[in-house]
């Protein structure tokens, strides 16, 4: 499986942006996903993560209620909806095959894609 992180950009606070995640090979639906972001200097933390039939979902406290994870399993892509951006939220975001671990851990890793939120 390979992953390929999409969507970043330069976004004013307040604003939103879609970050996906497309993935190549034919397993993609048999597998947890989950995003995670590594501001500068900072270690990389779990944001969100959805179970492999999309029924069961997490999110970290800091995005809960601003970030939606989904996927679409027939065109093997995960998806953050990223709302109300601040701009602690910049910083490279990855996506991931995640564990079942709570945080999710991640087991194999994709690019990342830069969002920077201005003031």
């Amino acid at each position: 499986v390979q992953l390929q992180a999409s969507g970043g950009g330069l976004v004013q606070a307040g604003g939103s942006l879609r970050l996906s995640c497309a993935a190549s090979g034919r397993t993609f639906s048999s597998y947890n996903m989950g995003w995670f972001r590594q501001a500068p200097g900072e270690e990389r933390e779990s944001v969100a993560a959805i179970s492999w039939r999309g029924h069961s979902t997490y999110s970290a406290d800091s995005v809960k209620g601003r970030f939606t994870i989904s996927r679409d399993n027939a065109k093997n892509t995960v998806y953050l909806d990223m709302n109300s951006l601040r701009p602690e939220d910049t910083a490279l975001y990855y996506c991931a095959i995640v564990d079942n671990s709570s945080p999710p851990r991640g087991i194999y890793w994709g690019q990342g894609t830069l969002v920077t939120v201005s003031s």
